[in-house]
């Protein structure tokens, strides 16, 4: 009766639409578009207002260590333990508790993602592709993210990796709003992840011209680059 209960009052405050949309998502079909984003690890890192972060200290991930992350972040567990033990580049930040309350990973080879989008990212040489970040919601504002990765791309420079690549979800303004903040840059492609039924994925990349993020990017840069916008197209790769 609760879940009904539940149910019903999900239905009133958001409408049939948007109270079934996440059902749908998770048990019939999901699409996710994913933006390429690049960076130099050298680059300039723009300042930016924070508040202070509590002591935290970085630690590598290994596959004995992860159960660090069974306090803030119990569901990931598994994947943490996985990519741990393919051989991944992992950072995590501890409290003065010992617990984890961020993390970031790099691989420098390609990365297939079998624990959420369910294909594979392809990475160049002298690249290094970094997925996975999360920092625990108390320490938003703080600057941790920031942090998080920095000192992985000093890290991933001294084993010779002189670009960064991401990729972002479209929809997650706020994941955009960071990268663009820290002068990351659109690569024009953009991984289309399809999951159906919950259990079966496909994915394919499309191109396009101009750019898809400009309207979240700082107000400095917008004011940069206000010349008129080219017109967007997408071509299968």
């Amino acid at each position: 009766m609760r879940l009904v209960s539940q149910l019903l009052q999900r239905l009133r405050q958001k409408g049939l639409r948007r109270a079934l949309r996440p059902l749908w998502q998770r048990h019939v079909f999901q699409h996710w578009q994913l933006v390429w984003l690049d960076r130099d690890p050298l680059a300039r890192v723009p300042r930016q207002r924070t508040r202070p972060c509590p002591p935290v200290r970085l630690v590598q991930i290994t596959p004995s260590n992860t159960d660090a992350f069974a306090r803030h972040f119990p569901g990931q567990l598994q994947a943490m333990n996985d990519l741990a033990r393919e051989g991944h580049t992992g950072h995590m930040y501890l409290d003065e508790a010992g617990d984890a309350v961020a993390m970031v990973w790099a691989s420098t080879r390609d990365y297939h993602d079998r624990h959420y989008y369910g294909c594979t990212f392809p990475v160049q040489p002298g690249e290094y592709f970094q997925f996975a970040g999360e920092v625990e919601r108390a320490y938003f504002g703080t600057g941790l993210s920031t942090r998080v990765q920095t000192e992985l791309w000093e890290a991933m420079l001294a084993k010779g990796c002189t670009r960064i690549v991401v990729v972002v979800a479209l929809d997650n303004a706020q994941a955009v709003k960071m990268h663009l903040h820290l002068d990351y840059h659109e690569q024009g492609r953009i991984t289309h992840a399809y999951r159906f039924f919950g259990r079966w994925y496909f994915s394919r990349v499309t191109h396009y011209s101009g750019s898809r993020l400009a309207h979240l990017a700082p107000r400095a840069r917008r004011k940069a680059d206000s010349e008129p916008a080219p017109q967007l197209h997408d071509t299968d790769a």
